[in-house]
């Protein structure tokens, strides 16, 4: 059988998890508006169940590790840990601005992600066959300092574009964007990437797997962590 990998995403106010076993898909997605700690390891145990595979089977973890919600990072990294320790085997970690731009398939996608305190996390991105690269680098900035490389028509998407939409907008004057709400990362574009990434020998090991903040104060209580070893027990 071919390679097989798990991956989670849990950026966003949606949760995701998905198996990829050699170009198939099995996946799942949830809005649950901080509950990802609790819901993620069945929604994992879910996708392992319908690809018929163990998590002694993978090759490798995938997961989304931002930038987006501290709290969500931080459990999306202690999970991805968790079983990569626990398997032995390594992690990817995938940009979520860049997952959320892989699920149009349009030539060029201007994400942005709410990053609260009146900012977003953003970044443009190009198709270039079936993936899609970034122009530039991954930002934080305020709605009003968002730009595009090229006054070109743009999808815009991204949790940043529905609450910030018209501010995005006038600061990207003669730039025609169509915007499509409600778009999330989803972990079936994170096991897209990574299987190229894992096809290449982007892996890395597991204590590599650390979140993308681009805010540097983290501020919050730590979240409470599912508990792993109950998800090997049931699924090995």
């Amino acid at each position: 059988m071919g390679t097989k990998l798990l991956s989670i995403d849990t950026a966003t106010e949606a949760c995701s998890a998905a198996l990829w076993v050699d170009g198939t898909v099995f996946a799942q997605q949830a809005h649950l508006a901080n509950r990802h700690a609790e819901q993620l390891l069945p929604m994992i145990e879910e996708v392992l169940a319908r690809g018929d595979i163990t998590l002694s089977q993978l090759d490798a973890v995938a997961w989304g590790r931002g930038p987006g919600a501290f709290t969500g990072l931080r459990i999306g990294a202690a999970i991805a840990q968790g079983v990569a320790f626990g398997c032995d085997i390594p992690v990817i970690s995938v940009s979520s601005l860049q997952a959320l731009a892989q699920r149009h398939k349009v030539p060029q996608v201007l994400v942005a992600i709410d990053a609260r305190m009146g900012q977003v996390y953003w970044a443009c991105y190009q198709r270039d066959g079936d993936h899609m690269t970034i122009i530039g680098h991954e930002r934080l900035t305020s709605p009003q300092d968002i730009v595009a490389p090229q006054k070109d028509r743009w999808l815009a998407v991204g949790s940043g574009w529905d609450r910030y939409k018209a501010e995005m907008q006038a600061a990207l004057s003669g730039v025609t964007v169509h915007h499509i709400a409600d778009c999330y990362p989803h972990a079936k574009q994170i096991a897209e990437i990574a299987a190229l990434v894992y096809s290449r020998g982007g892996s890395v090991p597991a204590e590599q797997a650390q979140p993308c903040y681009l805010r540097n104060r983290v501020v919050g209580a730590q979240p409470r962590m599912p508990e792993i070893g109950d998800l090997n027990k049931r699924v090995t």
